[in-house]
């Protein structure tokens, strides 16, 4: 099921994002980014829909998907 950002609290949606770059070891390429310029950098694709919001009722986790991934949803 995907949730819109918009449903959530800025503060869920900020521990949605941190939650998934801690614990997918995002790369941001040559330099090492902190946990706030991670969550700057991806906080906007979710709220443009770009990465979307997914939670998986078996598991009861959510995660973040890239839109263009969706159909594996």
């Amino acid at each position: 099921m995907v949730i819109p950002p918009e449903q959530l609290t800025r503060e869920v949606l900020i521990g949605i994002v941190e939650s998934y770059i801690t614990r997918e070891g995002t790369d941001y390429g040559e330099h090492e980014l902190d946990l706030d310029s991670k969550v700057k950098r991806l906080l906007p694709q979710v709220l443009k829909g770009e990465v979307l919001i997914v939670y998986d009722e078996e598991s009861q986790s959510v995660n973040l998907v890239p839109k263009d991934d969706a159909s594996i949803v």
